[in-house]
Order: C-alpha cells, then sequence, then structure tokens
C-alpha cells in the first residue's frame, strides 16, 4: 500500500498560520521603575514659571514680557525643559556633567539663563530655585493613582532618575514617598541613563531580577533598560496636567 501523507503542520484549517505560531513568553512583573520628569511628573508652564521667579527677585512683569521672556528661555535651555539650542564653549563641562553632580547641574542651567538679559537682578538663580520645589513641578493626573494601585498589589516601585538633584522633598511634599520603594538619581550613583548599571542598581536595591522588571519613561533612554533585562514601556510626554497614558502600566502589570 502506498504510504499516508503526514498531516500538514505549517496551517490550521481555512489557512490560519498564527496557530502555528510560538508565542512569546510573558515574563511576571515584581517591580517597576519609573523615570520622573515626563513620566509622572512635569515642569510647570513656562510663563508662569517667569513670572513666579520674578516675583521672588521682587519684580512684577506684565505678561507680555513674561511670554517672551519664557521663549528666549526655553530656547537657551531650562531644567527639566527642552535641551538647549546651543551649549555655550564656557559651560560645556559643567552641561556634560550636569547629571553626576549637583553643582554642575545648578551652573549648567543657571548659565544658560545667564545668557537671557532679563535685566533682573538674581533671576537666573531664582529660576533654578524653582526646579527644587514642589509648587514647580505638576505630578500627571495618573501618578497618585498608579502609584497606588502598584504598592496595593505588592509590587515594588523605584524613580530612577537623570537628575542633579534631590527629588525626595518633592514627594514628600505630593505625599507620594510612601509609595516609593527606593530613589536612584543619576548623580547619587554616578550613572546616568541609558547605561545598563543604573537599571541594574534599582533592581538590586528592589532585590528583584531585570526579567522581572518594566521600566518606564518617555525616551530612548529610558529605553536602555533593554539592556540591563528589563522590558520597557516608553510613553509619550504630555504637558502638565494631561494624561500621559501612565494609567496603562496598570493594566499591564497587573492584567497580564
Amino acid at each position: 500500500m502506498p504510504e499516508q501523507p503526514e498531516p500538514s503542520q505549517t496551517s490550521a484549517p481555512g489557512g490560519d498560520r498564527s496557530a502555528a505560531r510560538p508565542q512569546p513568553s510573558r515574563r511576571p512583573v515584581k517591580a517597576v521603575l519609573f523615570d520622573f520628569h515626563g513620566t509622572l511628573a512635569q515642569v510647570e508652564e513656562p510663563r508662569e514659571w517667569v513670572l513666579r521667579a520674578a516675583a521672588a527677585c521682587g519684580v512684577e512683569l506684565e505678561p507680555v514680557r513674561a511670554t517672551a521672556l519664557a521663549d528666549r528661555l526655553l530656547t537657551a535651555g531650562r531644567a527639566g525643559g527642552p535641551l538647549p539650542a546651543r551649549v555655550p564653549p564656557g559651560l560645556a563641562e559643567l552641561w556634560a556633567d550636569r547629571d553626576l553632580y549637583e553643582h554642575a547641574h545648578r551652573g549648567a542651567y543657571t548659565g544658560l539663563a545667564e545668557t537671557v538679559d532679563a535685566g533682573i537682578e538674581g533671576f537666573a538663580d531664582a529660576l533654578y530655585e524653582r526646579v527644587l520645589v514642589p509648587e514647580g513641578w505638576v505630578p500627571y493626573p495618573d501618578t497618585a493613582p498608579t502609584l497606588a494601585a502598584l504598592r496595593d498589589a505588592g509590587i515594588r516601585v523605584a524613580v530612577v532618575s537623570n537628575i542633579g538633584f534631590d527629588l525626595r522633598p518633592l514627594f514628600d511634599a505630593w505625599r507620594l514617598t510612601g509609595l516609593v520603594d527606593a530613589f536612584v538619581l543619576s548623580y547619587e550613583v554616578g550613572r546616568c541613563k541609558p547605561d545598563p548599571a543604573i537599571f541594574l542598581r534599582a533592581c538590586g536595591m528592589l532585590g528583584v531580577d531585570p526579567e522581572e522588571t518594566l521600566m518606564v519613561g518617555d525616551t530612548p533612554a529610558d529605553a536602555g533598560a533593554v539592556k540591563a533585562g528589563c522590558a520597557a514601556l516608553v510613553l509619550p510626554c504630555a504637558d502638565a496636567g494631561r494624561p500621559n497614558g501612565l494609567g496603562a502600566v496598570v493594566d499591564l502589570v497587573l492584567r497580564a
């Protein structure tokens, strides 16, 4: 008798080949690492930033002048804002080290602000001081609910940020510190994203394996966590007070 042909394993009835494809494995997530700026919080609106800094110097600006100054300062470079259009040669070293040392962070951004002549004494320092206080930032609407949901589910959380100052006072003021297990700040650990070392340090502080960890951010530097063995989710950066999709983290982690 002729041999019967082997049943085909390359396609499902009706020509659907998807059933034969191996499905990617899903790793249980035990910890989430969050970027800070653009992910958990955003700096205050530019004109408000300028108005409040001027007021700290004893100067009341007209709104039109404040808007014009804000535009020029954003071009020059704002801490928590867009990168400068140009870094003067005299600030190049400070700029390169801005996320590794407190003095470099302050020096770089006050130096950039001083390239804009506002005619207000002490204005550059007052502008920088706004980034150090809770009032200078606006947490995203989903930040507190997302952190609380993860805490309730037993998921460990760390804030991993390229930054030159301490974020803890901000979280204290927002009453969010109790929802964060660790702060991994570049100027404290001597490493900046996308260096895998900063993500591995965060995993070590949380006591979890990278393969069980999700990094959430808004830039390619945050996606560098993949090289450390973590999964990564990159969200769109949104203006202050507007949703940025952060709530999707809860669905992704808890309903996987």
